[in-house]
């Protein structure tokens, strides 16, 4: 018997997917209201073929069984809502915080669904739009200084010249650098090689707004890894 035979077989005869009771909806969506809790996570992942599906999850059970209350085939708030108003209002109240991204869809939909629950931002998707925010600095310097290289081309060119760019202390040319520093700014400090470190101080100096988000970026980073006493 082959695998796919073997995997009909199951599905028909063995397993109770015949007889489950949310299978006329399961493409579109899962619910498993008893998995509610008073923690919840909502966010969206790809799961088969690139698909978007929102997910619902009780954050106390910590990934074991009984986690998921909803898999939900696409990201649209309506229909989120939609799906996760199904649920027992009473049920729903009794939620008392749940973790998202900063998208406005996802407060509407947490917001709609958990009315009493406080809203908590995922740190690492706050972390994420720091990151994403030096590494759009350097790529905009990075094409200024590919337009301001192909003018000056062009200008040598029409005097029969041959244009050479400027080389740093370390042998990058300004173009270089900016290409050249984007794993560094991924890394602190005190991971970089030498050459990086070199590389680094480079970047820094000629421009100085990437070095300030950059070290912006890191002190977020040691706000959200430390833990504080409450008392």
């Amino acid at each position: 018997m082959d695998g796919k035979q073997l995997q009909s077989q199951y599905k028909d005869h063995l397993s109770d997917f015949q007889n489950w009771d949310q299978r006329a909806h399961a493409q579109e969506y899962i619910l498993y209201p008893k998995n509610m809790g008073y923690h919840l996570c909502i966010d969206e992942t790809a799961l088969s073929k690139g698909d978007l599906y929102t997910i619902l999850i009780n954050r106390d059970k910590r990934g074991r069984k009984g986690s998921i209350i909803a898999v939900i085939q696409g990201t649209k708030t309506d229909d989120i809502i939609a799906v996760l108003t199904k649920m027992p209002q009473e049920l729903r109240n009794q939620v008392k915080e749940i973790t998202l991204d900063m998208a406005g869809s996802m407060q509407k939909i947490a917001k709609t669904c958990f009315p009493r629950a406080m809203q908590v931002i995922d740190r690492f998707h706050v972390q994420k739009l720091v990151y994403e925010a030096v590494q759009e600095l350097r790529i905009t310097y990075r094409w200024q200084v590919i337009k301001e290289e192909n003018k000056a081309m062009k200008a040598a060119k029409e005097k029969g010249e041959v244009y050479k760019a400027e080389e740093l202390e370390n042998g990058d040319t300004l173009r270089q650098l900016l290409a050249r520093s984007r794993y560094l700014l991924f890394k602190s400090p005190d991971k970089w090689t030498k050459s990086q470190k070199i590389r680094a101080e480079l970047l820094f100096k000629q421009f100085e707004d990437i070095k300030h988000v950059y070290y912006y970026s890191l002190e977020l980073g040691k706000i959200f890894s430390t833990n504080y006493d409450k008392d």
